[in-house]
């Protein structure tokens, strides 16, 4: 909801539910994360309210909403014209925010929930990265963190999602999947189009392995429209999806690659790894808890299973995973 302060400002107040998934906490995660934190593209906090269960938030306003309400939205409720030049600072203006929050902090900051509802714009439509509640913080010395899983399904890396193993390149995918909905101006999941063409990545994919990656451009974009850059947007998109981790480029290389600064076919450019829907993920998260326990039991000792008479086992917890944008 928006709100003014006492002297004139007007700022956005986000009300955390009693229903709410986001607990103390996550609430004292984002406030502590931010609290802190100034760039161009982050939110900027103004305080907060903690009072029993109820929790809030005082961000400063931005008159535009999300890429979510606009951009991916119904166009009837958005008169604000997206064209070519506009997506371009966008994604570039994303990317330089969460390449701060990755490198130009310490500790590291991984958002965690990067997507269309959480970059926010302002009356210029510069690109506001928001909603720190699931960022988790990231030592110079450690390469990942094992975490519950937390985050939205088409925008979670599958490396996260499955292991609970998070990471900046998590942030990463997430961004790669943000930066082709936003070439191609529709939701990375759509269950209304026939199967095929369902997760977006997928599509993405196949058009670029068969030589025409344009077909994944927004038909509504203009004159203005530079269809080569548009696809060397999509192909910076699809090497963030890569499927090995530490194969997907840093967000500092992704910044240069959209600005020109760093060529882009000289990285090879590999089938993305989906997860498609939460059925999907209990599958494959069941394989990979099997796999691990196979693994612990044949390093374990003869001697000292048979000693305390236990079998090592594994899990996997997932908690607070939505399938809303």
């Amino acid at each position: 909801m928006d709100q003014f302060i006492r002297d004139g400002t007007a700022v956005a107040v986000k009300v955390l539910s009693l229903q709410s998934r986001q607990g103390a906490r996550e609430f004292l995660s984002e406030l502590i994360t931010i609290s802190d934190i100034s760039h161009e593209n982050l939110v900027k906090l103004y305080g907060c309210c903690v009072e029993g269960s109820h929790k809030i938030l005082v961000y400063n306003y931005l008159e535009n909403n999300s890429l979510a309400q606009t951009l991916l939205g119904s166009q009837q409720h958005s008169s604000i014209q997206f064209n070519w030049s506009t997506r371009v600072n966008i994604c570039i203006g994303v990317a330089q925010g969460l390449a701060y929050l990755h490198d130009g902090v310490r500790p590291h900051v991984v958002h965690r929930d990067i997507k269309a509802s959480n970059i926010l714009l302002d009356q210029d439509l510069t690109p506001k990265i928001s909603d720190f509640g699931l960022a988790k913080l990231l030592p110079s010395d450690v390469s990942h963190i094992s975490t519950r899983v937390a985050g939205t399904l088409g925008y979670l890396a599958p490396e996260y999602a499955i292991r609970g193993q998070v990471t900046r390149k998590s942030d990463v995918y997430s961004f790669g999947v943000l930066l082709i909905e936003i070439v191609s101006g529709r939701c990375n999941t759509d269950t209304k189009l026939p199967y095929e063409d369902q997760i977006l990545l997928e599509k993405t994919w196949a058009y670029y392995d068969q030589g025409q990656l344009d077909e994944i451009i927004d038909s509504s974009l203009g004159d203005d429209l530079d269809v080569d850059e548009a696809c060397r947007f999509l192909k910076v998109g699809l090497l963030c999806t890569k499927n090995v981790t530490k194969r997907r480029p840093d967000m500092s290389m992704v910044t240069r690659m959209l600005k020109g600064e760093e060529d882009v076919e000289s990285h090879e450019i590999t089938k993305p790894d989906v997860i498609r829907d939460f059925r999907d993920l209990k599958l494959r998260s069941k394989a990979t808890s099997s796999s691990l326990l196979t693994s612990i039991v044949a390093r374990s000792s003869p001697s000292s299973s048979s000693s305390t008479g236990n079998t090592t086992r594994t899990s996997i917890t997932f908690t607070a995973i939505s399938d809303r944008p």
